[in-house]
């Protein structure tokens, strides 16, 4: 008790990692996107300086059947595509079979804690896995794991996309 949680946000990955990213961007390549369903999304954004239009897929995080919102998280802090995005909104998304022109809107900490709190509860073989990427080993009592939880939500940029 009374110790800080601190979150490392990691930089780019590499290796069998920086691989394993790069199966849902080749399914996307291929036009294959509808595979990976809703647990990944691809975002057309337009570079701060170049001007250049690029495509990144990102893992969904969270996704309501209802309002047909996804949420995905930046990995790390100076990801390029979330700083594109603040600089110009998205230009497009696809996701499943679906593919619109979004509205975007970066989430406040407590909404980004119920996205993880959320995510923990439906993928809890997946929640350790992200603890550790982010240079936390998974906590067994229960307080200290929702303060993981906590500090990871207030370290992670979170945006949501929704057709307009």
């Amino acid at each position: 008790m009374g110790t800080e949680t601190r979150v490392s946000l990691w930089g780019r990955p590499s290796g069998a990692l920086r691989l394993a990213f790069k199966l849902p961007v080749t399914l996307y390549r291929l036009r294959l996107g509808w595979v990976v369903g809703h647990r990944f999304l691809q975002v057309t954004h337009q570079g701060r300086r170049s001007g250049r239009v690029y495509r990144t897929v990102l893992e969904v995080v969270r996704y309501d059947r209802a309002s047909r919102e996804s949420v995905v998280v930046a990995g790390f802090e100076r990801a390029d595509w979330l700083r594109n995005i603040q600089a110009s909104p998205a230009v497009e998304v696809r996701t499943g079979t679906d593919r619109y022109a979004p509205a975007q809107r970066f989430l406040e900490a407590d909404e980004r804690f119920a996205v993880l709190a959320r995510f923990q509860r439906e993928h809890p073989w997946e929640a350790p896995i992200m603890l550790r990427l982010f240079g936390l080993r998974p906590a067994t009592d229960r307080r200290e794991r929702e303060g993981q939880w906590r500090a990871l939500a207030d370290g992670l940029p979170m945006v949501a996309f929704r057709s307009r």
